[in-house]
């Protein structure tokens, strides 16, 4: 598949550049995207959440009532789960969420969202370009050229660039990255995915 590549002003330059059908027109897997996407997620959750046990509660230990003959329930103690105050049962600990998966299993998730962006026309190649200061209205201006203002937009960067970067950081909806931080939620939780000339190559290799 070709597809043209654009300067900052919207307009073709000529060129145009291949993607790799073994990236970009594979048969897509659903179930290595879930996967990546889950421990994408996970990885972000703290999983410092904590509440307090029966003994982990300060109070008397004295038995408050006898055991038999009142018609409740048996209560050792007033840090008795069933009396307010008392500890939680089961409640949740200090984990972590994180889990292990495969390289190729990563891999073959991010070429099957990159099939499904390629599929849907969202991709677009655009030559490699800086701002000479971070100016949000100058990368607000080449949004708009490239008619993807107001759309939720993954620009993908060969290398970090810190004024594209800051230019950016304050518009809602749109994300620069460079390749190294390329995931596959990102590129399903865009609606244009934008790559620059240079970055398109490195993923290609890489991949």
């Amino acid at each position: 598949m070709e597809i043209p590549v654009l300067n900052t002003a919207g307009k073709e330059t000529g060129r145009k550049v291949e993607l790799m059908d073994t990236i970009f027109s594979i048969e897509p897997n659903d179930h290595a995207i879930y996967l990546e996407v889950k421990q994408y997620l996970a990885n972000k959750r703290q999983g410092t959440s904590k509440s307090k046990e029966r003994n982990e509660i300060s109070g008397s230990t004295r038995k408050i009532k006898r055991q038999k003959g009142t018609g409740g329930a048996r209560a050792g103690s007033i840090k008795n789960p069933l009396f307010t105050g008392g500890g939680r049962i089961f409640g949740p600990q200090p984990r972590d969420y994180r889990f292990k998966l495969n390289k190729k299993v990563k891999q073959l998730a991010r070429k099957s969202a990159l099939t499904y962006k390629a599929r849907n026309n969202e991709i677009m190649v655009v030559e490699d370009f800086t701002l000479e200061a971070p100016r949000t209205k100058d990368y607000v201006a080449i949004l708009g050229n490239l008619n993807i203002q107001g759309k939720k937009s993954l620009v993908v960067l060969n290398e970090p660039n810190k004024n594209i970067y800051l230019s950016s950081r304050n518009l809602a909806g749109t994300k620069v990255i460079t390749i190294s931080e390329l995931t596959t939620y990102d590129i399903l939780n865009s609606s244009s995915l934008v790559f620059v000339e240079s970055s398109l190559d490195n993923i290609q290799k890489s991949l």
